[in-house]
């Protein structure tokens, strides 16, 4: 593989890769917890992250920009990332792990709203429709937590507050607009979030576990390998090689595909609510993504 481009890597591969990446990520974070504190999880998979971005960097004599305007998008992209993986990690003790891909969908919903208040990017009233079919959806899923306990909730809750934590971050990086290098901004990024969940950690109180189980040491493994490093490198690679409208069909296999995956290999039920607002949830998804493009597609047609 070219050190500079890398584009000799095949796009399908990547493209499957990502997919199977942003589907498996979210068990795996369930399964990190087990036996252990969530914050050892969290910390865990930042700290392997970190470590095997800056290899990557150094591997690749990637730049690494310091002047005050990086300093700036790399503090914003690590408050977003420790926001948004240490509310994942918390809330995934109370729900099941295809609700966390589920509720995720929603993130180019926030990702759009916080544009459009921020940096006044256009939202088309077929978008608008997009994200309350989606909001619908939530309160759908919602309203089917109690039968998981008196905290699923407050998972549901805190999943949803880490989706906007990557929204905002997103939508401020692009507001800097500066040109950090992407593979910079993720090693930097992912370091700051693990040296401020080794910081909530040590706050915490919480002492290093008694044991960790096979499965939650692989777990976290894979976690800081493959859905902080692999799946990101991997995304950035198709959508610089594929156009955004099929780019934008992974949010739309991942939730469904993460939910059997919780089915069959966890054991997590699937009941009808989940159904429905999983549906709606999608259905919304689609809406948002293609609205824009069918209303320039009629603008075309009319005389």
């Amino acid at each position: 593989m070219s050190r500079e481009s890398g584009d000799d890597l095949s796009v399908p591969a990547a493209y499957i890769g990502v997919i199977l990446v942003w589907t498996t990520t979210p068990l795996a974070i369930k399964w990190s917890t087990e036996g252990s504190h969530f914050l050892f999880g969290v910390t865990g998979r930042m700290a392997i992250g970190a470590l095997v971005c800056f290899a990557l960097l150094a591997w690749r004599r990637g730049r690494l920009p310091l002047d005050v305007g990086a300093l700036r998008a790399y503090l914003v992209c690590g408050l977003g990332i420790y926001g948004g993986m240490t509310l994942s990690f918390w809330g995934s003790q109370f729900i099941p792990s295809g609700w966390i891909s589920v509720i995720f969908g929603l993130t180019p919903m926030f990702t759009g709203l916080m544009a459009r208040l921020w940096i006044s990017e256009p939202l088309p009233p077929g978008r608008l429709a997009g994200m309350g079919l989606g909001f619908v959806g939530l309160v759908v899923i919602y309203g089917g937590g109690a039968e998981f306990g008196p905290w699923a909730g407050a998972g549901i809750g805190a999943v949803v507050l880490a989706s906007l934590c990557q929204s905002a971050s997103a939508v401020w990086i692009k507001k800097l607009a500066l040109n950090v290098p992407v593979l910079a901004m993720t090693a930097v990024g992912v370091a700051i979030a693990a040296v401020l969940d080794a910081a909530t950690w040590l706050v915490s109180g919480i002492g290093w576990p008694a044991e960790v189980t096979t499965r939650a040491a692989l777990s976290i493994l894979y976690l800081g390998v493959g859905g902080s490093v692999l799946g990101f490198l991997l995304y950035f690679y198709i959508l610089k090689h594929v156009e955004a409208t099929r780019v934008a069909l992974i949010s739309l296999m991942t939730p469904v595909l993460a939910l059997l995956l919780g089915h069959f290999l966890n054991a997590e039920p699937l009941t009808r609510q989940v159904y429905a607002g999983t549906a709606l949830i999608l259905c919304g998804l689609l809406v948002f993504q293609f609205a824009g493009r069918v209303q320039r597609s009629i603008g075309r047609l009319r005389p």
